[in-house]
């Protein structure tokens, strides 16, 4: 039995049961998690900003509201981080730069709307990669995040401060971004969970960009219920964002529990699973065979050209995020990440018939992925083809990737379904012989997020995998 000690460690659908029950109370909650992450966060350095009277304030507002009876649902009290790209009006917005050190946004996004409507507390602002511009997570500011589970290894990025804060339960969720792999990445990393929704599903609208169109906003939670109950706060169309599609509303948690016997999974024929590390091979071996024993169909499926995939990602990105920072570039030459600043000039080796041949390409990338998943009902993946290496790496010592930047070998597998927009879920399922978690990948058809819960819990259950890290020292 738990006791109230380490309630951080509980699932939102456990600790929103004792609430709704009134077993504890949202000002209980949140004082002990502003006193975890006075004692942990200077270890893990996961939070930019964190407000303490604000925070208390906000959970004395929705105590009075549930003690009056108006209880708003799961989120209702919950302690909730959020990536510091995302707009607040009364708190700071970084984007781990120094250009932004103190800007404090006009208005919220519509994401901290949402949050806010549903009762979260929202309990502060998470470290980030630099603008969001690199997979690794240790180029900010404020300084690198560090892996909850061994604080010398990269959390991955650019969501590095919503992962390890989720991992070392310093909140119940956190919001993060996903460009190239940003929100799967640092999820698969820290062993957590982590959704790249489909291309539109959640509002962008006040959150500073990376490219316009591959950026995503996706939760990250300790387990797969989790991560459903914070989408159902979060999808839904938005008129002020441009890239927002209307779908009608649905619950992602409706197919959680049902099992997957019978289901088809489908095991990409190349690329995916070419030249990754042995540990992370050997766990996904074991995992597929889990999916066997389950019931589940495991069967083949071709992307022909996966490969050019990839390259378009490149193009895309690296062309957005110059638009996008280009004023800033000149305004402000000296205020930025060696690395950072490096990578955003490498746009100007890109000529415009490349970023329209890459525009192409994206459409050949749904194409392809639609033809795969009529034959399945999700695709299977490793979300990561190497361990978190230590911060400040930049190669690994996988034959294929030698003298290539760490950044290619971590979104290798991430980065194809932000070109084409198709939801992915990464879920932690082992760890390798020195401890580190490793994660799968599923991948679906365009607004079938529901599909991936259901065969994600599946494994989920069946793995039986903590890999929250309460006791960061050891």
């Amino acid at each position: 039995m738990k006791t109230k000690e380490d309630l951080v460690t509980y699932d939102i659908k456990k600790i929103s049961e004792m609430i709704k029950e009134k077993k504890i109370s949202p000002v209980e909650i949140a004082l002990k998690f502003l006193k975890r992450i006075e004692n942990i966060d200077p270890i893990i350095n996961s939070y930019i900003t964190v407000d303490r009277e604000d925070v208390i304030e906000q959970a004395h507002k929705v105590q009075r509201e549930i003690e009056a009876g108006n209880y708003k649902g799961p989120l209702h009290g919950i302690p909730i981080g959020l990536k510091d790209l995302i707009y607040t009006v009364n708190a700071k917005t970084t984007m781990g730069s120094e250009i932004y050190q103190d800007f404090v946004p006009e208005y919220n996004a519509t994401v901290v709307e949402k949050l806010k409507e549903a009762g979260a507390i929202l309990i502060g602002k998470l470290n980030t990669h630099q603008f969001a511009y690199g997979p690794t997570g240790d180029r900010s500011y404020f300084g690198p995040v560090r892996n909850p589970h061994n604080p010398e290894k990269m959390t991955g990025g650019s969501s590095s401060g919503s992962a390890a804060a989720v991992s070392a339960c310093l909140c119940y969720a956190a919001l993060g971004t996903d460009t190239g792999g940003s929100v799967r990445v640092p999820a698969s990393f820290c062993g957590v969970v982590g959704m790249k929704p489909t291309y539109g599903r959640i509002s962008k609208q006040g959150v500073y960009p990376l490219s316009w169109t591959l950026d995503h906003v996706g939760p990250l939670t300790r387990t797969v219920t989790d991560n459903a109950i914070v989408m159902n706060a979060l999808a839904g169309f938005d008129k002020n964002d441009p890239y927002s599609i209307d779908r009608e509303s649905e619950d992602f948690l409706r197919d959680i529990g049902k099992g997957i016997a019978g289901m088809k999974i489908g095991l990409p024929s190349k690329f995916y699973f070419d030249d990754m590390n042995d540990e992370v091979r050997t766990i996904m071996n074991k995992t597929i065979q889990v999916l066997r024993n389950m019931g589940a169909v495991v069967k083949s499926v071709d992307l022909p050209h996966i490969e050019k995939f990839s390259d378009a990602h490149k193009v895309i990105l690296r062309s957005e995020a110059f638009a996008v920072h280009e004023q800033n570039l000149k305004d402000y030459p000296d205020q930025w990440d060696d690395e950072v600043k490096e990578r955003l000039y490498t746009a100007m080796e890109t000529k415009g018939y490349e970023y329209a041949q890459a525009l192409q390409t994206r459409q050949l990338a749904k194409e392809e992925f639609n033809r795969a998943l009529e034959n399945v009902d999700v695709i299977f993946t490793p979300t990561l083809p190497i361990l978190p290496p230590k911060i400040g790496e930049r190669h690994v010592d996988i034959e294929k990737y030698i003298g290539q930047h760490i950044r290619w070998s971590i979104i290798k597998l991430t980065a194809p379904t932000n070109l084409n927009g198709f939801p992915s879920l990464s879920v932690p399922c082992g760890f390798s012989s020195d401890g580190m978690p490793v994660g799968f990948q599923l991948i679906g058809r365009e607004f079938d997020e529901v599909t991936l819960y259901r065969v994600g819990h599946a494994l989920e259950s069946e793995l039986s995998i903590n890999t929250a890290k309460y006791d960061i020292l050891n």
